[in-house]
């Protein structure tokens, strides 16, 4: 959808007024997408998944740096197994990780946490919290999970269509 006013700048790029395909570019090279279903490919293992998004997104991170976060998101024992061999937490961790390594520069999160317990929740945004701050990432999660708030710099709520600031702890 486009907006009814106003202009969305990504990277100095107006994309409210660019052609679908041109869009479909920046979304694939400019933002890193976290749902709540993790969307992980069944038949492929963790690390298949990535090299995947290589194929398709040629501005991936350095091996170096994809090695390093894998062992930062504690998934580099994980990746030969297929996504139905890891609990919910570990495939939140892999989408964490599918959303960085494209280098985005804004990461949109949907419910990621919905699914979890507390305590898995709790790491997950600990996690994005820390990798999007580590790489100078924007990071906006949409959530009804309240838990999430004491986690995040500033904090909105939507009521009929309006957002409004709720705080505002940027360290």
């Amino acid at each position: 959808q486009t907006p009814t006013s106003g202009h969305i700048l990504i990277n100095n790029q107006d994309i409210t007024t660019m052609k679908q395909k041109a869009l479909a570019k920046v979304r694939m090279s400019e933002i890193g997408f976290i749902l709540q279903a993790t969307n992980l490919v069944p038949f492929l293992t963790v690390k298949q998944q990535f090299t995947l998004l290589k194929k398709k997104n040629k501005n991936v991170m350095s091996n170096e740096d994809y090695q390093q976060l894998m062992s930062q998101l504690g998934l580099t024992s994980l990746l030969n197994k297929l996504p139905s061999e890891i609990s919910g937490g570990q495939k939140q961790r892999v989408a964490i990780a599918k959303a960085l390594y494209t280098n985005p520069s804004i990461i949109l999160a949907d419910e990621p946490t919905a699914a979890l317990d507390t305590e898995n929740a709790i790491e997950v945004i600990k996690i994005l919290r820390d990798q999007a701050k580590q790489r100078k990432k924007a990071c906006i999660i949409v959530t009804h999970d309240k838990r999430l708030k004491a986690y995040c710099d500033r904090s909105y709520h939507m009521k009929d269509g309006v957002l409004n600031l709720e705080n505002e702890t940027v360290e």
